[in-house]
């Protein structure tokens, strides 16, 4: 999918970015300082296994590898992480590497002129471009311009299933909204929750919402949203959607106390192999997640998934999809000379090597490096990584997570109208209402 490079197509992906030195993480990891001529680049990025694992092992390939300085690492959580944030980029004290996912935030860091233009960098380098994904470069660009590295692995959203819940019930897996629905009752009145869901995360509801905007009025909808049409939260089929959602809740679809569950915990994920809930809608990173926590869970055939199902008279295309295309490094601005010299030298050295390729793969990621597809393959995921690849690949639409393709600013009431829209609190109308005042902000 050849995106374009312009802020006014939504078919990329999504920013936020590290925290900073002066702030307190979540953990800790990567190797001590010093080392070659004695200048150390700070890197801060997410914490959380497998991901975690590639990415420190990354780099301390790259700083034993080094004469010319090291990296050092410091972990977050996801959402600490996109909290920490705005405070510590605001502030000055931005690590020399900002770990993040493109779109709306990277935007506010470049006119805040909190990160450095690395199209000249490109240029000079252009098989470091070559060899990743055209697609990737979509959320790394502002006006033209290349603020970002992409790297790791494209990661559509997914429905997964349990299929051994399924056989026992006796039901099939569902082929459009009113089969979804209709397998509610089925599930509940057995015991199990419909769909397991982190909604104290608020980004976990907001999927939910993605797709059925695009699979009931396209991917127009948001797009005129993210164009700052004035009105364009009110769209009807908008107002579709968000009725759709809350009838799913009204007929209890989630489990049970879904809003004080957190993604970070992964009880979202543990509800699915534990058989306490059928399905789940999630990033293609939960596989390796349930691969590595559940037990024989995904090696014993037990977990299903497929792209969300179409709604009864939408326009939207079945193929689509949401997520993200990659995920996304920058430079700080504030970085010294030898730092950024550091980090250039990684992105060019350190960064999607074979053996951070086979990793990634390993987890059940599909890397954005092109000539992956014999790895994909051969790998014991196979079917899982080559359905990700065919959602990346065939994809119309592959829309930007919202938070990340809007604002700081937007993004923040856009989660706290999600999350009130799940707790019952505000109605569509509302919701819609409170989203248009901050279009363009």
């Amino acid at each position: 999918m050849d995106i374009p490079l312009s802020r006014r197509t939504l078919l990329s992906f999504a920013a936020s970015v590290p925290a900073s030195a002066a702030l307190a993480a979540c953990g800790s990891s990567g190797p001590g300082n010093g080392g070659g001529d004695g200048a150390t680049a700070t890197y801060w990025h997410l914490s959380g296994q497998p991901q975690e694992g590639v990415r420190t092992g990354a780099v301390e390939r790259f700083n034993e590898a080094s004469n010319k300085g090291r990296i050092d690492v410091t972990t977050f959580e996801n959402d600490a992480y996109k909290t920490k944030i705005k405070t510590a980029i605001g502030a000055g004290q931005a690590p020399t590497i900002i770990w993040g996912w493109g779109g709306g935030g990277l935007r506010s860091f470049v006119e805040a002129g909190q990160v450095d233009d690395l199209t000249p960098w490109f240029d000079e380098n252009p098989e470091v471009k070559d060899r990743l994904f055209p697609s990737s470069f979509g959320a790394a660009t502002v006006d033209g311009r290349i603020y970002a590295m992409p790297f790791e692995s494209v990661e559509p959203i997914v429905l997964f299933y349990n299929k051994r819940v399924f056989d026992d019930v006796g039901v099939q897996p569902p082929e459009s909204w009113d089969d979804m629905m209709a397998l509610v009752p089925e599930f509940n009145a057995e015991g199990i929750a419909p769909f397991a869901l982190g909604g104290q995360s608020r980004w976990t509801n907001m999927m939910w919402l993605e797709f059925l905007f695009d699979r009931i009025g396209g991917p127009e909808v948001f797009q005129a949203v993210f164009d700052g049409e004035k009105n364009a939260w009110s769209h009807p089929a908008a107002i579709e959607a968000l009725t759709l959602v809350q009838d799913l809740i009204k007929a209890d679809g989630f489990v049970k106390g879904f809003s004080s569950i957190t993604a970070d915990s992964n009880a979202d994920q543990a509800l699915l192999y534990t058989d306490k809930a059928a399905m789940m809608l999630h990033g293609s990173w939960s596989y390796g997640i349930q691969q590595a926590e559940g037990g024989d869970f995904v090696s014993s055939g037990g977990l299903g998934f497929m792209n969300f199902p179409p709604v009864e008279g939408g326009k939207g295309d079945p193929g689509n999809s949401v997520g993200n295309p990659a995920q996304y490094l920058s430079i700080s601005s504030k970085a010294s000379a030898e730092q950024k010299k550091i980090a250039k030298d990684f992105f060019a050295k350190g960064v999607l090597t074979d053996k951070e390729v086979k990793e990634w793969i390993d987890t059940g990621a599909v890397p954005i490096r092109k000539g992956s597809e014999k790895l994909l393959a051969e790998s014991e995921s196979a079917e899982f990584l080559q359905f990700v690849y065919g959602i990346a690949s065939n994809a119309k639409t592959f829309g930007q997570s919202w938070d990340q393709a809007l604002s700081p600013t937007a993004a923040e009431v856009l989660l706290d109208n999600i999350a009130r829209l799940f707790q019952l609190s505000v109605s569509p109308k509302q919701f819609t209402d409170n989203l248009n005042e901050v279009i363009g902000k």
